[in-house]
């Protein structure tokens, strides 16, 4: 509010005002919602598959935390990305998921995804491989 003002008075144009008053706040919201994704993992007792547990929103904020989440230094030959608490927005979460499993494969590593919702499924099976180059 107080940008707001400060620019309606600074400009004389409410337009203004209240085009620096929303933008100011869409970005306070995306930082708030981009540290609400959490991911968890479980070694099967074999040692051979780690389960990642994907919850939150996935979504250009959250890309770069999604990212760093994970393990690629694991000595394991499977990795399973549950995404059945999550939800994919926009292409730049597809974009980092396809990055992800790109960068287990190159190490050796298979990276399955499961659990994604219908909308998430869609905007993956559209978007996947044209974006990062891989699949």
């Amino acid at each position: 509010m107080v940008v707001t003002v400060g620019t309606v008075v600074a400009t004389h144009n409410l337009a203004l005002g209240v085009l620096a008053g929303a933008l100011l706040s869409a970005i306070f919201f995306a930082r708030r919602v981009a540290h609400l994704v959490d991911v968890s993992s479980v070694l099967d007792p074999d040692g051979d598959i780690r389960v990642y547990a994907v919850t939150g929103e996935l979504f250009f904020a959250s890309t770069n935390e999604l990212m760093h989440s994970f393990d690629y230094t694991d000595t394991v030959s499977k990795v399973v990305i549950d995404l059945s608490d999550a939800h994919i927005w926009d292409s730049s979460a597809v974009a980092t998921l396809d990055a992800v499993t790109a960068k287990f494969a190159s190490r050796g590593i298979d990276a399955d995804l499961i659990g994604l919702n219908s909308h998430s499924e869609q905007l993956h099976t559209k978007l996947s491989g044209q974006l990062t180059g891989s699949h």
